[in-house]
């Protein structure tokens, strides 16, 4: 992993940022996996490249996507309360940093307490996670960032993440949501292990509610949901060489009740191939074939808390919007 530092706040902000190669061979590797194979699949973490963050940036604003408003909401009103509740000087570590507009309603509760702050935001996009961390050292003189532009699991997995003292996690935006069970149960536990008891996780989750909600908030109108979809055909043109026509697949996105999901696809328009040079890889499609991109998971309280049990969590307090549509829970490591 590498480092820099910025030039105007060498002395406050530090990236840790994997190097560009082993990122396109799991790249290509992960395609290879996904679309060698039926069902076709694709990574959902593949989303975030630089014009993917983006998009998902532009998704949060939409009317449709009421997570990312009501999130906000209660963390402007319980944010304090939640810094309150953990022992000590903090220092905060968020996954998915993103543009982290919400994490300066907790930096400045932290800040009220507290002389001074480190914060580690981790995110897959260099460029969203330079960006946020350049504009909030410049907001905050008394705030030290060291952010790592990295998959989560490599972070936590080889404890790249050094902190002192008591932490607060942040895992906002639903964000827990976008894993397999199998894979959220593995991120929780290898968060607990890096972190020491009474540390906090606040946990950020949707919960379950009418579909057709759902299926708004993952399928607007407008398009702007779709065109984040697209984008992972067009960045597999871009950095492996496929030859994917964008226009030959329509987006859809579906509530499964078994599931506990909705389950976003691209689906085949025509018959069609597609090749994929830096996977060694030639794709058959059929008219109508689907390619799955992702499973956003719903939530209820209890099934969250019963995930961090079992991981090495236990609950401190869970704060719900008014309409019952979004949640915060703050666990706690045993």
């Amino acid at each position: 992993m590498t480092s820099a530092t910025s030039r105007g706040f060498s002395d406050r902000f530090v990236l840790h940022r994997d190097p560009h190669p082993a990122r396109v061979a799991s790249f290509a590797e992960d395609v290879r996996a996904g679309l060698g194979t039926r069902p076709l699949s694709l990574s959902a973490k593949y989303f975030y490249d630089d014009l993917g963050s983006a998009l998902f940036e532009a998704i949060t604003r939409l009317p449709e996507y009421y997570l990312t408003r009501v999130e906000r909401d209660l963390l402007a009103t319980y944010g304090r309360e939640i810094v309150g509740s953990l022992d000590g000087p903090l220092e905060l570590v968020e996954l998915g940093s993103g543009s982290a507009v919400k994490t300066r309603l907790l930096i400045d509760a932290i800040l009220e307490r507290q002389p001074a702050l480190t914060y580690h935001p981790v995110d897959i996009s260099a460029e969203a996670v330079t960006e946020s961390s350049l504009a909030l050292a410049g907001a905050y003189e008394r705030l030290r960032i060291i952010a790592y532009a990295s998959d989560y699991f490599p972070a936590l997995r080889e404890k790249r993440l050094v902190t002192h003292g008591r932490v607060l996690a942040l895992f906002l935006g639903s964000n827990i949501g976008n894993f397999e069970p199998a894979e959220a149960r593995e991120l929780l536990r290898l968060l607990a292990a890096a972190r020491h008891p009474g540390d906090g996780l606040l946990l950020g989750y949707d919960l379950k509610k009418d579909p057709t909600i759902l299926e708004l908030a993952y399928d607007d109108p407008t398009g702007v949901t779709a065109a984040f979809n697209k984008n992972l055909l067009a960045r597999m043109n871009r950095e492996l060489g496929a030859d994917f026509d964008l226009c030959a697949f329509r987006f859809r996105a579906r509530w499964n009740e078994e599931s506990g999901a909705v389950e976003s696809f691209l689906v085949s328009e025509r018959e069609q191939r597609v090749r994929v040079p830096a996977s060694k890889l030639t794709v058959d499609f059929a008219a109508g074939e689907t390619i799955h991109t992702e499973s956003s998971y719903k939530f209820t309280r209890e099934e969250i808390v019963a995930l961090g049990a079992d991981c090495g969590f236990k609950e401190k307090k869970t704060y719900t919007d008014a309409a019952g549509r979004y949640a915060l829970s703050l666990l706690t490591v045993v």
